[in-house]
């Protein structure tokens, strides 16, 4: 499972460098811990309904900066993402970036904010720093994906799920993403 993780990262940091001219260094693991390392091995050991505590225990190590003030400013940006303000969020994310470029939870929590607002470009910009920092981040992963989809890049999109789920295989609709793309591209192959 390792080695098809460490082909999808290689394959998206070449995408993003060649298609967005984006350098992402997804050998790096600066958002590694043991902990982190032991709930991710759970993970792809758990059944669906323990892999639901594990995530929820993922998103909170992720979201761990180190600093009071950005931890502040990473739950206001969340705040007003969930309100519906996502210019409001991209204004506290950045805040939180300029103090720690290298805590990869307000990237992809910005990366969030662009794509709420149809900014791709600097979704994309943001997701490649999330994994530049975390390799393993499957929300910036599917997130990718998404994206791809929007851009009418299928191939892409499905690489990106591809490897948001060798990271984590309990996400329902990465899953059905998967499935329906791969039919998808089957058909267009015919």
């Amino acid at each position: 499972m390792k080695a098809t993780f460490r082909f999808h990262n290689r394959f998206l940091a070449a995408f993003l460098v060649l298609f967005f001219g984006i350098a992402a260094d997804t050998g790096a693991a600066l958002a590694q811990t043991a902990k982190l390392d032991e709930l991710f091995t759970g993970l792809l050991a758990a059944d669906d309904a323990g892999a639901d505590q594990i995530v929820t225990e993922i998103w909170i190590e992720w979201s761990k900066s180190g600093s009071p003030s950005i931890d502040l400013l990473l739950q206001r940006g969340r705040a007003a993402l969930a309100a519906g303000v996502p210019q409001v969020a991209i204004e506290h994310l950045t805040a939180a970036i300029d103090q720690d470029p290298a805590f990869a939870e307000a990237w992809n929590a910005r990366a969030t904010a662009y794509f709420q607002t149809g900014d791709l470009g600097p979704s994309v910009a943001d997701i490649a720093h999330v994994l530049t920092l975390n390799p393993r981040h499957f929300g910036a992963l599917s997130g990718l994906g998404m994206i791809f989809e929007e851009l009418g890049k299928p191939d892409k999109a499905l690489e990106a799920y591809k490897a948001a789920l060798a990271v984590n295989p309990h996400m329902p609709d990465v899953k059905t993403s998967v499935e329906r793309l791969e039919k998808d591209l089957a058909g267009q192959d015919l």
